[in-house]
């Protein structure tokens, strides 16, 4: 029986992707910061054998700790899926984008992804089989001026991401980068744009595209499954 790991697992995105490949017969492994939401979602998997790990995604000292755990209870993880809310990281237009401003959005947004590969790739390479999924946004593709300090680092998570892909594919280890171009609906980000007290001035949150997670679940899934493009694009149509 296969494993998925959800770091930066929450009520939308995560939970869907969590569904997704249990219905497919994977474990469940989610990892968030806090123990109440993680229960909270493990009561929505009726059925997935499923395990919850409290981490701090921007502790990247403690992080080998959590993939030890999670490889302790299941042996081995063969799905990563990287998708934190970033709901601390609130972008910076271009045009005030500083070094500073760029620095804050470093650790979550791409130091963790490249120490959370480093982390389970040798353990695919050896095994020959593994993928490494991780979540985006349009930004990192298409420019954005108003999300620029957060675009900058997105666009060199997704080079990462590429470059991994092609360097491992031949090993039958996957690598992968979903940039989602829009709300998805019942996350966190969602509800705090509709709350109107999120930090990005007079945005139009009625102007953002809504997007439903299990339509973004079954992408992931299909990567997972046919590893055949190192990229998928989600917007709304």
């Amino acid at each position: 029986m296969k494993t998925i790991a959800i770091f930066g697992a929450g009520p939308a995105l995560g939970l869907s992707v969590a569904k997704r490949f249990g219905k497919e017969g994977y474990r469940v492994a989610l990892v968030a910061r806090r123990q109440e939401s993680l229960d909270e979602l493990a009561a929505d998997l009726p059925g997935v054998e499923t395990a919850t790990f409290v981490a701090d995604l921007t502790d990247r000292a403690r992080l080998a700790d959590t993939v030890d755990a999670i490889n302790a209870r299941f042996g081995h993880i063969d799905v990563a899926v990287y998708s934190p809310g970033a709901l601390d990281l609130i972008p910076v237009d271009v045009l005030d984008t500083d070094p500073d401003t760029v620095a804050s959005q470093l650790d979550l947004l791409l130091y963790t992804p490249i120490t959370l590969s480093r982390l389970l790739v040798p353990g695919m390479r050896e095994r020959g089989d593994g993928a490494l999924l991780f979540a985006s946004g349009t930004s990192a593709v298409e420019p954005n001026p108003r999300l620029g300090s957060a675009s900058i680092v997105l666009a060199g998570t997704r080079n990462y991401v590429r470059n991994l892909n092609a360097a491992l594919a031949a090993e039958g280890v996957y690598a992968g980068v979903v940039p989602i171009g829009g709300l998805i609906q019942r996350s966190a980000v969602e509800k705090l744009l509709a709350d109107g007290d999120h930090g990005f001035g007079d945005i139009d949150v009625a102007s953002f595209p809504v997007l439903d997670p299990d339509d973004i679940a079954e992408v992931f899934w299909d990567l997972a499954l046919k590893r055949d493009r190192a990229e998928e694009i989600v917007a709304a149509s």
